[in-house]
């Protein structure tokens, strides 16, 4: 297993009032690498805070796959040192027909074209309803991954991909070394798949009530173990949408169960 991540999404309250002093935090914790996010306007700034923590952030997120523009996003992901750029968000009305998908995935070639020239692989992270619109009886995201070309990668979270009905650990064993992070969260499930309404907003609020019972890595009712070892050369990216408790140490207890159970 290589040295897991941790999505600064998660602490993005604490690196708005003090960036250097939370990214500190977190190499005290004992994380040397991170997944960033809202880089592009402050990638010297940010660059420089992760050099003076002794962090890399090999992966990041950034809106980049239906932007007009991906050139400034791809030269600020070069400027933090990114290797894999990550979509982390296509809205729930581009995945309902096989056409959608279909059109989703030409436009990820084409920038994943543009992001191979910087020398910078793209990705895709789903959320529900990747996994909750089915497609000939196929996962909308299954049918995605197949439509790309093969240098580009996805980066599963396996809370939402169970959350929208998937059998996590069989889907990612079927996405195979497409799946190049992992994002490891854990937390209560629904006891059967919501039926997701239409519209963001509504989708949005019936998953709010899910973000808020997340929990550390191996104390929810996610088998993430299970989605681990399906995925095992995929980066460890630990992630709450929300959390709770104290955010730091929840990061620092699923760096703890990484440790004893993913080793």
């Amino acid at each position: 297993m290589s040295a897991p991540s941790v999505q600064l999404y998660t602490v993005r309250d604490a690196l708005t009032a003090d960036l250097e002093g939370a990214l500190a935090r977190i190499a005290e914790i004992g994380y040397t690498r991170v997944e960033a996010f809202a880089f592009v306007e402050q990638a010297e700034r940010l660059r420089g805070a992760l050099d003076a923590a002794g962090l890399a952030a090999p992966t990041a997120h950034a809106s980049v796959i239906e932007t007009e523009d991906p050139e400034p996003t791809l030269a600020a992901a070069q400027e933090i040192g990114v290797e894999l750029l990550i979509d982390p968000y296509l809205p729930p009305d581009r995945w309902r027909t096989a056409d959608d998908v279909a059109r989703l995935a030409e436009k990820t070639n084409a920038v994943a074209a543009l992001a191979a020239q910087a020398g910078i692989t793209l990705g895709y992270h789903n959320h529900a309803w990747e996994t909750s619109t089915l497609i000939n009886d196929r996962h909308a995201l299954e049918v995605f991954a197949d439509a790309l070309e093969p240098g580009v990668a996805l980066e599963v979270d396996a809370f939402w991909a169970a959350f929208g009905g998937a059998d996590a650990p069989a889907l990612l064993r079927r996405l195979g070394d497409r799946v190049r992070a992992i994002h490891v969260k854990d937390g209560v499930l629904p006891s059967t798949p919501p039926r997701l309404p239409d519209g963001s907003e509504a989708i949005t609020a019936v998953m709010a009530q899910y973000t808020a019972q997340q929990r550390p890595a191996g104390s929810g009712e996610v088998d993430v173990a299970a989605s681990l070892r399906a995925a095992p050369r995929a980066l460890r990216v630990v992630e709450f949408d929300d959390y709770a408790g104290d955010v730091f140490e929840g990061i620092a207890a699923s760096l703890a169960w990484l440790r004893e159970h993913d080793a």
